[in-house]
């Protein structure tokens, strides 16, 4: 039976014809080792600045290593978990650490998406804008000390002069327990949420603009239009803000450490602040290395529950 001559073989006939032929697997590129070479700088930093100190730092932990040098090769199993565990402290600068967490998460959201509406709906001078909601995200926090602490001098304090002019007696803003936490919460949020703003305008300019013309279209106003449009459009900014944020907000230390150095008290005490006492304060560095680690389990709990969460608001 005759072949039957189709436009597509007909095609093939005169490739071949012109001197090309069907390429086969061993004419495609291998991809081997050149992959790998441009790779390997970042994989032999990468072990030597995180996976091997990660590792040395589990093996710590199931010692009494001291930062003194004796007793480093002395194994004591599980005891510097169960210390961790039992140990008040622990729990005290933990509980610190979350509540500083649930005084900072929302508002550096909330804010930092008002402050993005605002520039978004067209602001006059939104260069200066811009400019202004994210220099502070550019401070070093020896800075951010620097201002706050003056702002916050009981006496001579910008905060409470304000205060006096409307006839309320000054606060201790940083050596009273009740106002500690909250005044750091403060300095955090005017510090850190440039960050979040910039991640929100990008989100803002990224939705298309037919979805702003077709509720305009069915009648919708500003307000519908922000609820039914832009909102839901940013509810993956929102979740990725949220778990950047809580765990930012987890490893504080900084801000506290030269503020506050964890009083009046231990009321702004956060965990790895006593983590850093323990190790280099006490020298019991297995002992503060089975205390990170604990720590880094909550973690990594907390990102997985929130990655969970959010995935199934997008569903």
């Amino acid at each position: 039976m005759a072949s039957v001559s189709t436009p597509a073989r007909r095609a093939a006939a005169g490739f071949r014809r012109a001197g090309f032929r069907r390429a086969t697997a061993t004419d495609r590129p291998r991809s081997g080792g050149a992959g790998w070479l441009f790779a390997t700088p970042f994989l032999v930093f990468f072990t030597l600045f995180l996976i091997v100190p990660i590792g040395i730092g589990l093996w710590m932990s199931f010692t009494n290593a001291s930062l003194t040098g004796h007793g480093d090769n002395t194994l004591v199993g599980l005891d510097n978990y169960a210390e961790a565990f039992g140990d008040g402290q622990v729990w005290q600068t933990l509980g610190n650490t979350v509540w500083f967490t649930v005084l900072t998460t929302v508002p550096l959201v909330l804010v930092a998406l008002v402050m993005a509406l605002l520039v978004y709906t067209g602001m006059p001078g939104q260069w200066l804008w811009r400019l202004a909601f994210f220099a502070s995200h550019l401070l070093p926090v020896a800075v951010v000390y620097q201002i706050w602490s003056m702002l916050f001098q009981p006496d001579r304090g910008m905060l409470n002069g304000l205060l006096k002019i409307f006839g309320i007696d000054g606060i201790a803003w940083l050596t009273d327990e009740k106002y500690a936490m909250w005044s750091i919460a403060l300095v955090t949020l005017w510090w850190t949420v440039g960050f979040n703003f910039l991640l929100y305008l990008a989100a803002l300019q990224a939705i298309p603009d037919h979805l702003y013309e077709a509720a305009a279209l069915d009648g919708a106003g500003a307000w519908r239009r922000l609820w039914s449009v832009t909102l839901p459009q940013l509810r993956r900014t929102t979740g990725l803000i949220a778990v950047l944020q809580v765990m930012a907000s987890l490893k504080v230390f900084d801000q506290i450490y030269l503020l506050t150095k964890g009083g009046p008290n231990g009321a702004t005490r956060p965990i790895l602040e006593y983590i850093y006492d323990t190790g280099f304060t006490n020298y019991r560095l297995g002992y503060a290395s089975a205390v990170s680690y604990v720590f880094f389990g909550l973690i990594i709990v907390l990102s997985i529950a929130q990655l969970k969460i959010f995935s199934r608001r997008e569903d």
